[in-house]
C-alpha cells in the first residue's frame, strides 16, 4: 500500500491505521511462511488459547512478547513461521454446554453423544472467531493460512498415531487405580490439574470398639463419611502403644463390619492418636496399604459425589450432607470422642473448583517414567531446552523427577475419543474390567484385528472416554507441522526456535511437550523456553476472575491503540521472567502506563510529520545517504549518527539476549530524547536556509536516514504506526516495512569505498563526541532551568556566562556555541576560564565543572524574584524542620515501616539540597538576602 501524499495527517488515528495494516498484511500474505525460502529457520507455535476463551491481559502480554521476537527475526532475514491455533478445551466446553442444558432442564445424556457433539461443533464454529479476531487486533504476525485446532483432522490423526504407538510399546495401559476424581465435571483429572488449598477444617475423633469387647481404639479423620468404606485400622509397627492390639479386630461403628488391626510403616504415629482408619478405595495411601495387606476395596461413592448402596442409610446423600448426618449419628451412638479445629490441605479440581475425591476407577494411563527420564537426560546432558530465566530449569527438573503415571482418560464426550474398542461379544455384550480390547487407528482396523483374534462374529464398542486435553497439546509443536508425515514444514521448522509461555504451565504443558517430542521425534521440541511473568494490577496484585481485578486489554486498545498497549507491556519488563505492573484507574478505565506509550507514539508521529514536511517531498533514497558525505557533516549530524549506531548495536544485543524490556527502553530514550528533543531542534535553523545551502541538504539527509532507521528498529515493538510512517516516508509500493532488513551496526570507520573522499576515515561511532555533546546538552538544560527559576519570559533572550578552567570543555562549548544560543535563547554567550568581575545579581547553576551564570539586571524584576525565592525558602525550611523532628522521634523510627522511614530520610535530603540552592541564589541577588527567610 502506498500513501497518496508524502505528508502525514495532523493527528495519528490508531484505530484506522491499525485496522488498515492488519488487513493489508493478511491479504498480501506477508507472514505466510515458505519452507523453501532461504534463511535460518525461526519458528514459534502459539500457546493455543482455549476455544472458549476471550482475550485477557495475559494473552496480550504473551502475544506482544512473541510478536516482538518473531518480527525481529523476520527482519533479520530468518525463514520465520509463527503458527497460530486454538485448543478444544474439553472440560471448559463441557461445563459451558452442560450449564446451558441444565437451564433447559436437560443433561447431555438426554441428548446422547451424537447430538451433544453436534451442538459442541456448532458452538465452536460460532465462538472460535472471538479469540482469533481478538488476537488479530493485537497485530500478531502469525501465518493464518496454517491455523490449527487441536480437534482438526490432521491433529486428530497425530493423536491416534501417538496413542497406538505408545500402547504397542507398552507405555499406555488400562487398569483400576486410585485417581483424582472431580464430582463437578464427573471426570478424572491429572495430578497437575489439582490445586492444593489450605482450609480451616475439623478433625473428628471416633471410637472403634474391639470386637472381643476388651476396649476400643480411637481414630482421627478429616473425612468421617469415608469410614463407611473402611476395611482396616493401621498403626505404625514401631508404636509401642498398640503392639498388643495387632492381629485383633474392631467392629466398625454404624455399619457393624468387622475389620482387622495391622501395622504399616506409612502410618504417622504423630497424627491424631497414631491409629488410623484405612479406606483403600478412597485414599491414595490407604490404596497402597490395602494392596499390601490384601484388604477389600469398598467404593461408597457415585461419580457425582453422592453416596452409593455401600453407604447403607446414607445412600443418595451428597458427600458433605452425609458427613454432617453421619457425625450426628456417631454422637448419638456415643462413639464420637471430640471434634478439633484443624487447618489442613485439601486438593481442589482446578477446573471444577470443588474438592477432589480420591476414587478407585478403571482408567487409561501413560507409563511416564521412560518418557520423563529421556527428557531429564536431554536437560542434564545437553541443557535442552534452555530456560530463560535459568531459575525455572530447577522447577522443571524437580517436577520431571517426581512424576507419577499420567491418567489420560476423561469421562467426557468433547475431545479425542480414545481409539480403543472393547470386544463386548466376549463379555455378554457389556464392558467390564475384564473385557478384552483392541487399540487401533480406526474402527475398520479394529474390526480386522478383532476378527483375527476372536472370530467373525465379534462385536465391538468404542471406549466412550476422551483423552486428556494435554495429551493432544503435548504433541502441538510437531503435530501442527504435519507429524507423523515427513512434511516440508516438519523438516524446516521443527524443532521450534523458542517457546514463550507462563510459569504456571511448566507442568501442564511444557513438560508434556518435551516428553512426547523426545519420544516420538527424538528431539526436544524447542531450543529455549522463555518464561514470562504476570501482569499485575495497579496494586501489584495478580489479576484473577475471582478477585475481580482484571483489566480488559480490548478496552485499552480502543482507548489508546494496539501499539500503545503492546509497547507499554514490553517496556515494563525489567529482566526476563519478571512480573510487570500496569497502572490503571478503575473509575475512569484509564491507564497512565498505556497513556505514556500512546504519548510516545504521538511524539514519533509528530516528529516524523515535521521531518517529512521539510524534505521537499523527497524520499530518503532520493535525498541520498549522509554517510556519503561524512567529512562535510556538522557536529550535530555526526553526534546523532554515532548515537544511532550505538542504539542499533544495543537494541540487537538486547533482543538477541531476550532483553525485550531493556531494548524498548533504549529506543524510547533515543527517539524521544536524542532524536526528537535534541537533534530535530538543533537542525531547525538549517532547514530554514536557502534550498541551495549544502548544510540544509545534509540536515535533510540525516533526518531522513535516522527516521527511516528508527522506524525499522521500533517496528517489532510498534508495528502499525511504524509501517504507516515508513510507507509515507519512502513512498514504496508493493513492499512492507515488516520484511525490510533490520538495521545492523556499521563499522566504526567506513571503508574508503563508501566515502566520496578516499582519505576519509571519520569515525561513525564516536564515544568521545557523544560525551562532548552531553556537556552541551547539560549546559542548555541548565540555562533553561535557570531561566524558568528566574521567571525570564519565553521571548526574551538573556546574556549567559559559562566559566570553566578546563580547556577541553571550553573548546567543546565554543564548537557548540550556536546550538547553545539557539536552543537556550541566549543573546550574548561568554565562555571564560575565570570570572574577573561577576555581576551582582545573577542566577547560577552548574553542569559538570562548568559554572553557568545569567546576569539578571534589566531582564527581570529582581525585587520580585527575591520575594519569590524567600517565600520558597520559608516553605523548604519548614519542611526541613518538620522532617528533622519526625526522624528525631524514636517512636517514629522504631515503629514506622522501614519504607516510610527511608522515604522521610530521602525527602529530608532533597529538602536540604533545595534549601542550599535557594540560599545560594538569594546570596547572589544581594541586599540582605543572606538572612534566614523565616526571619522575614
Amino acid at each position: 500500500m502506498t500513501a497518496t501524499t508524502p505528508a502525514l495527517p495532523t493527528k495519528y488515528d490508531a484505530t484506522t491505521t491499525e485496522a488498515k495494516w492488519q488487513k493489508s498484511w493478511e491479504e498480501d500474505q506477508v507472514f505466510v511462511a515458505d519452507p523453501n525460502h532461504g534463511g535460518t529457520p525461526y519458528s514459534v507455535v502459539i500457546p493455543p488459547p482455549n476455544v472458549t476463551g476471550s482475550l485477557h491481559m495475559g494473552h496480550a502480554f504473551e502475544a506482544a512478547l512473541i510478536d516482538t521476537l518473531v518480527r525481529y527475526h523476520r527482519m533479520k532475514g530468518c525463514n520465520t513461521l509463527w503458527l497460530p491455533g486454538t485448543d478444544h478445551a474439553s472440560i471448559a466446553v463441557h461445563t459451558m454446554l452442560e450449564k446451558q442444558l441444565a437451564a433447559e432442564g436437560k443433561t447431555r445424556f438426554d441428548l446422547g453423544r451424537e447430538q451433544f457433539l453436534e451442538q459442541a461443533w456448532q458452538w465452536k464454529a460460532q465462538s472460535k472467531g472471538n479469540i482469533v479476531n481478538q488476537l488479530r487486533r493485537l497485530g500478531v504476525s502469525v501465518d493464518w493460512s496454517r491455523e490449527r485446532f487441536t480437534l482438526d483432522e490432521g491433529l486428530s490423526k497425530a493423536v491416534k498415531e501417538a496413542f497406538v504407538r505408545l500402547h504397542e510399546e507398552g507405555l499406555i495401559y488400562r487398569g483400576e487405580y486410585m485417581v483424582n476424581w472431580c464430582p463437578a465435571s464427573e471426570s478424572a483429572v491429572s495430578d497437575v490439574e489439582v490445586e492444593n488449598k489450605e482450609v480451616e477444617g475439623h478433625l473428628w475423633h471416633i471410637r472403634y470398639p474391639l470386637t472381643d469387647g476388651s476396649g476400643y481404639v480411637e481414630v482421627a479423620t478429616t473425612r468421617p463419611e469415608t469410614m463407611l468404606g473402611d476395611t482396616g485400622v493401621a498403626v505404625n509397627p514401631t508404636d509401642e502403644r498398640y503392639q498388643n492390639l495387632l492381629g485383633k479386630t474392631v467392629t466398625l461403628p454404624i455399619s457393624g463390619r468387622e475389620i482387622p488391626i495391622f501395622a504399616d510403616e506409612l502410618v504417622d504415629p504423630e497424627f491424631g492418636t497414631g491409629c488410623v482408619k484405612v479406606t483403600p478405595a478412597h485414599d491414595p495411601n490407604d490404596f497402597e496399604m490395602g494392596q499390601r495387606h490384601h484388604l477389600p476395596f469398598i467404593n461408597i461413592m457415585n461419580k457425582d459425589g453422592t453416596l452409593n448402596e455401600n453407604a447403607g442409610s446414607f445412600q443418595g446423600q451428597d458427600r458433605f450432607e452425609a458427613r454432617k448426618n453421619l457425625v450426628q449419628q456417631l454422637e448419638a451412638d456415643g462413639v464420637l470422642v471430640k471434634v478439633e479445629d484443624y487447618k489442613h490441605t485439601v486438593p481442589y479440581s482446578d477446573r471444577g473448583k470443588v474438592p477432589i475425591e480420591p476414587l478407585l476407577s478403571t482408567q487409561w494411563f501413560v507409563k511416564i517414567r521412560p518418557l520423563a527420564d529421556r527428557a531429564l537426560n536431554s536437560l542434564d546432558q545437553h541443557n535442552s531446552p534452555e530456560f530463560i530465566p535459568e531459575r525455572w530449569r530447577k522447577v522443571y527438573r524437580d517436577w520431571l523427577v517426581k512424576l507419577k503415571d499420567w491418567c489420560i482418560s476423561r469421562q467426557l464426550w468433547w475431545g479425542h475419543q480414545i481409539p480403543a474398542w472393547y470386544v463386548v461379544s466376549e463379555t455378554k455384550g457389556e464392558i467390564t474390567p475384564t473385557t478384552p480390547f483392541i487399540v487401533a487407528h480406526n474402527q475398520e482396523e479394529a474390526q480386522q484385528k478383532a476378527i483375527a483374534q476372536f472370530g467373525e462374529n465379534v462385536k465391538l464398542e468404542q471406549d466412550t472416554d476422551v483423552l486428556d486435553t494435554w495429551f493432544s497439546s503435548g504433541l502441538w509443536p510437531f503435530s501442527t507441522m504435519g507429524w507423523p508425515e515427513e512434511t516440508a514444514d516438519l523438516k524446516t521448522y521443527y524443532p521450534n526456535a523458542t517457546l514463550v509461555t507462563g510459569f504456571d504451565i511448566i507442568f501442564f504443558w511444557v513438560a508434556r511437550m518435551t516428553m512426547m517430542a523426545g519420544h516420538f521425534t527424538d528431539q526436544i521440541p524447542f531450543k529455549s523456553v522463555y518464561i514470562h511473568g504476570l501482569v499485575l494490577d495497579e496494586n501489584g496484585k495478580k489479576m484473577a476472575k475471582t478477585a475481580g481485578n482484571g483489566i480488559d486489554p480490548l478496552l485499552l486498545i480502543g482507548k489508546y491503540g494496539t501499539d500503545a498497549l503492546r509497547y507499554a507491556l514490553i517496556k515494563e519488563v525489567v529482566g526476563a521472567g519478571q512480573d510487570i505492573r500496569l497502572e490503571y484507574n478503575r473509575k475512569t478505565d484509564e491507564s497512565s502506563s498505556v497513556e505514556a506509550a500512546r504519548n510516545f507514539a504521538n511524539k514519533l508521529w509528530n516528529a516524523a510529520r515535521f521531518v517529512m514536511l521539510n524534505l521537499e517531498d523527497k524520499t530518503p533514497q532520493q535525498l541520498g545517504s549522509p554517510l556519503e558525505h561524512l567529512e562535510k557533516l556538522e557536529l550535530s549530524d555526526r553526534w546523532i549518527l554515532s548515537r544511532f549506531q550505538q542504539v542499533v548495536a544495543q537494541t540487537r544485543n538486547y533482543l538477541d539476549a531476550d532483553g525485550l524490556g531493556e531494548a524498548a527502553k533504549g529506543l524510547y530514550e533515543f527517539i524521544w530524547g536524542d532524536f526528537c528533543d535534541w537533534y530535530i531542534e538543533l537542525v531547525k535553523t538549517r532547514l530554514w536556509e536557502e534550498a541551495t545551502n549544502p548544510s540544509r541538504k545534509l540536515a535533510q539527509q540525516t533526518l531522513a536516514y535516522i527516521l527511516e532507521g528508527t522506524l525499522k528498529l521500533l517496528h517489532p515493538f510498534m508495528p502499525h504506526i511504524t509501517e504507516e510512517i515508513w510507507h509515507t516516508l519512502t513512498q514504496t509500493s508493493g513492499e512492507f516495512l515488516a520484511v525490510q532488513p533490520y538495521p545492523e551496526p556499521l563499522p566504526s570507520r567506513l571503508d574508503n569505498s563508501e566515502s566520496e573522499n578516499a582519505n576519509d576515515s571519520s569515525p561513525l561511532i564516536n564515544p568521545e563526541l557523544e560525551q562532548q555533546f552531553e556537556l552541551l546538552i547539560g549546559t542548555i538544560r541548565t540555562i533553561r532551568n535557570l531561566r524558568a527559576d528566574a521567571g525570564i519570559k519565553q521571548g526574551v533572550k538573556a546574556p549567559v556566562i559559562l566559566q570553566t578552567g578546563n580547556q577541553s570543555e571550553r573548546q567543546i562549548l565554543e564548537l557548540g556555541k550556536s546550538y547553545i544560543q539557539d536552543l537556550a535563547k541566549v543573546e550574548t554567550l561568554t565562555i571564560t576560564p575565570a570570572l574577573l568581575n561577576e555581576p551582582k545579581t545573577t542566577m547560577a547553576g552548574v553542569t559538570g565543572t562548568v559554572q553557568v551564570l545569567i546576569p539578571l539586571a534589566g531582564i527581570v524584576d529582581v525585587k520580585a524574584l527575591r520575594t519569590k525565592l524567600e517565600n520558597s525558602l520559608r516553605k523548604v525550611e519548614a519542611e526541613v524542620k518538620s522532617l528533622t523532628a519526625r526522624l528525631d522521634n524514636p517512636n517514629f523510627v522504631s515503629k514506622a515501616p522501614d519504607a516510610v522511614v527511608q522515604g522521610a530520610k530521602k525527602a529530608l535530603a532533597e529538602a536540604q539540597k533545595q534549601e542550599e540552592i535557594l540560599r545560594s541564589r538569594l546570596n547572589r541577588l544581594g541586599e540582605n538576602s543572606t538572612r534566614s527567610a523565616s526571619s522575614n
